[in-house]
């Protein structure tokens, strides 16, 4: 009888611990945590070691750091529709500029996952800048928003999640003396070589820098909450930004340090091979990795390539160059009703960066003035570099690096990369690279052609009459909305 008892009390314990642990879902989850404006190299994993970012150096022991990986586009809401897609910016209609409209029938990541069990949703700031409503859309394309700690709380028993979180770090404005008050040592910092080496110049990147360290820190938090659900262990982390960092030379250019980003890609146990990529990653790749990752057979046709190879040990090479591209950053030119952007396209080899300005008579860094508007060379963010280069720049010291940010360019630049990672010497009328630049000039057109890109054969006005769906101005130290 006390046998028989005791295979009872076995069995009802057996059951009881069965329904007490949560069923994990046999998909990953997904944590995607998107940067605003951070350039590459800007961390201690890439040896700028007066940036802490110990949470960052954590994860890129446990998966794979990718140091060749490019935005689509400069430019927030453009690059941000481009990764929902896995579609270059110009294939994406009015999706291709900032505030752009993006359609609603064109397949996003979000609405694959969803309709293939997964819960997804959002925090701080999703697809934007811009109107949503305007678009077809009843919620921001990035999904529903919530905190993180919320979804994993309420998250249904053996559901996967994807969750977006996009910080606005770090996205000017800044705090002013941040950096100080973070104790970051200013004599440490390496000046990018197209901004005048200083003060003024340290202490806002120290500013900056400080920004990337609480991005660290929120990352920290992020996986605390993941620790504490018991959901780490099947949770793969991607974390990257949507494109460089604020300074003249940088964002809303196709220089490396407008498009070149972080990209750190970890899973839980270690990944299995080597913690360092060099191949080139364009963040397109990005919505077929998770499709792919999710198990997601049936995927709509993209230009982005999956990374899954590349993750499970497969392949160690994806991409040998990546494609780039911009139209309209902010509303920073009086033509076109205020619409007129400034269109490039670029290929970035590991030897050269090759660009083509479609329009050399606009002004790359916006005009000066627009009459009637508080605008001051809009594709510039208002801060503290911005205000000392314009009010400096007649000062010898200053003035080269004044031309390289807010002045016009040839139709044609090249760089080549290992002497000049900076981007600032244009050897595209050199006779001894006349073959380099024909060899890439040739590529870049055979891609703009099998892209179906507008601004083949000098066309593609029609750009710069897509009006924005929501409105601003950029003056020497900030921005002015209009829609609010």
């Amino acid at each position: 009888m006390r046998s028989v008892l005791q295979i009872i009390l076995a069995i009802f314990l057996i059951s009881t611990l069965t329904t007490c642990v949560k069923k994990e879902s046999p998909q990953p989850n997904i944590l995607f945590i998107l940067a605003d404006d951070w350039s590459y190299p800007y961390s201690e994993i890439f040896g700028e070691t007066y940036i802490r970012t110990p949470n960052l150096s954590k994860l890129s022991k446990t998966g794979i750091v990718f140091e060749n990986a490019y935005c689509s586009t400069p430019s927030c809401t453009s690059s941000r529709a481009s990764m929902l897609t896995g579609r270059y910016p110009h294939t994406l209609g009015e999706g291709v500029n900032l505030c752009g409209r993006l359609d609603a029938a064109i397949p996003t990541f979000v609405q694959i996952l969803r309709k293939n069990g997964y819960e997804v949703s959002f925090d701080r700031k999703g697809w934007g800048p811009g109107d949503y409503t305007k678009m077809g859309y009843t919620e921001n394309p990035c999904g529903t928003r919530e905190e993180f700690s919320t979804l994993v709380d309420n998250l249904p028993e053996g559901k996967p999640f994807f969750f977006w979180f996009g910080t606005n770090d770090p996205h000017r404005p800044f705090a002013k003396d941040a950096g100080k008050a973070a104790g970051i040592d200013v004599s440490k910092i390496k000046v990018p070589g197209f901004l005048p080496d200083t003060p003024e110049i340290r202490e806002d990147l120290s500013d900056y820098f400080s920004e990337i360290e609480h991005l660290d820190k929120e990352i920290g938090e992020l996986l605390e909450i993941l620790k504490k659900s018991g959901r780490l262990k099947n949770t793969i982390i991607v974390i990257a930004s949507d494109n460089g960092m604020p300074f003249p030379h940088a964002k809303a250019n196709l220089y490396d340090y407008g498009t070149r980003v972080p990209l750190i890609i970890t899973g839980f146990p270690k990944m299995d091979q080597n913690n360092l990529n060099s191949s080139f990653v364009n963040l397109i790749d990005l919505m077929p990795t998770f499709l792919d990752l999710a198990g997601i057979k049936e995927q709509p046709a993209v230009d982005g390539k999956s990374l899954l190879p590349i993750l499970k040990g497969e392949k160690s090479e994806h991409r040998d160059e990546v494609f780039l591209e911009r139209e309209r950053h902010c509303l920073s030119r009086a033509e076109f009703a205020y619409g007129a952007g400034y269109p490039m396209r670029a290929i970035r080899t590991k030897d050269y960066l090759y660009i083509r300005n479609f329009r050399p008579d606009r002004n790359p860094a916006g005009d000066e003035t627009i009459p009637g508007t508080p605008s001051v060379f809009g594709d510039v963010d208002g801060g503290i570099t911005k205000i000392f280069m314009m009010d400096n720049r007649n000062l010898p010291g200053i003035n080269p690096y004044f031309k390289l940010g807010f002045e016009k360019r040839p139709a044609e630049e090249l760089y080549i990369i290992k002497s000049d990672p900076y981007n600032i010497n244009n050897v595209a009328e050199s006779a001894e690279f006349a073959s380099v630049k024909s060899s890439l000039s040739k590529r870049l057109e055979e891609w703009m052609k099998s892209s179906a890109d507008p601004r083949l054969n000098g066309k593609g006005d029609e750009i710069d009459g897509y009006d924005a769906t929501t409105h601003a101005w950029i003056t020497r130290d900030g921005i002015i909305l209009l829609d609010e």
